[in-house]
This record gives C-alpha cells, structure tokens and sequence, in this order.
C-alpha cells in the first residue's frame, strides 16, 4: 500500500507517517517498505493524487503487509492502536483458516480426477455405442430389404 493512502487509512498527514517511519527505521527493512521508482510511480501516477504545485514533490514508500503491521504499532494515536488491533485479529483469523481451505483445495482435486476419470469412461462408451449403431445401420439395407405387406404374383 502507498503511504498516501495508509495516511488517509490512519487519518494521519503524509508528512506525519513518514516522519515516523524515518525516525523508526531500524524497524523497516527492505521487505517491510520501499521507495518506488520513477518508472513505477509513472505506471501509477493516474492512481495516486498530485500536489498543488502540479506534480509529486517525492517518490512515494510503497509498505507490504508486514510493513502495515509495524506501521500501525510506530504511530501513536488512538486510530493507528485500533488497526493494529485489527490487523493482528485479521492476520491469526487467515492463519486460523488457512488449513481448511488447504483441505477444501484437496478435496476439490480428488473430485477433478475422479470426474476426469468418469468423463474419459462415458466418452469411451458414447463411441463404442456410435460405433454399434453404425455398424448395424450399414448391414441394414433399406433398397434391399425384403417389403412387408401384400405381394404381387
């Protein structure tokens, strides 16, 4: 997520939430938040809003989901303690569930490959029975069939 945006999230100024990032750095490292690019800040500058002057004075921090996490424990206001309360809830919620849906996702795949299974069977029959009709609709000759009914002497 981009700072602007946690910003708005924690209803805290830009300027305020990388203030506390600086003075906390020694608690983001690189795979907590970044610095994006010229050239990915131009790939998403139709998202992000722009400065009165015309333009960004700054590259924006981009956090991960970990950088989230220790960013709502570096600010000190009443809104960022109750997003971290919960993003902790949410994060053992997902942990909590994470083994049914891996159950679920296994289960899913021994129906694929039973079904898998049945549908190469039913396509196997449904030739075999095309395979039958069209043997007995060649042996049956309708030009050399003998008629049925009255017969002229």
């Amino acid at each position: 997520m981009l700072d602007r945006v946690l910003a708005k999230l924690y209803e805290v100024p830009v300027k305020s939430l990388n203030l506390a990032v600086k003075r906390n750095a020694d608690r983001f490292p690189p795979d907590f938040m970044f610095k994006l690019t010229k050239e990915e800040f131009s790939n998403l500058r139709f998202q992000t809003e722009t400065s009165s002057w015309g333009g960004n004075r700054y590259l924006p921090y981009a956090f991960t989901e970990l950088g989230v996490s220790m960013l709502s424990s570096v600010l000190h206001s009443s809104r960022a303690i109750h997003m971290n309360i919960l993003i902790m809830r949410t994060f053992v919620f997902i942990r909590q569930n994470v083994h049914t849906y891996q159950e679920l996702a296994e289960e899913m795949e021994q129906i694929k490959q039973r079904v898998g299974n049945h549908s190469e069977q039913l396509e196997l029959l449904y030739e075999a029975i095309e395979n039958f009709l069209d043997a007995k609709a060649e042996k049956i000759s309708w030009e050399n069939r003998e008629r049925i009914g009255f017969k002229k002497a």
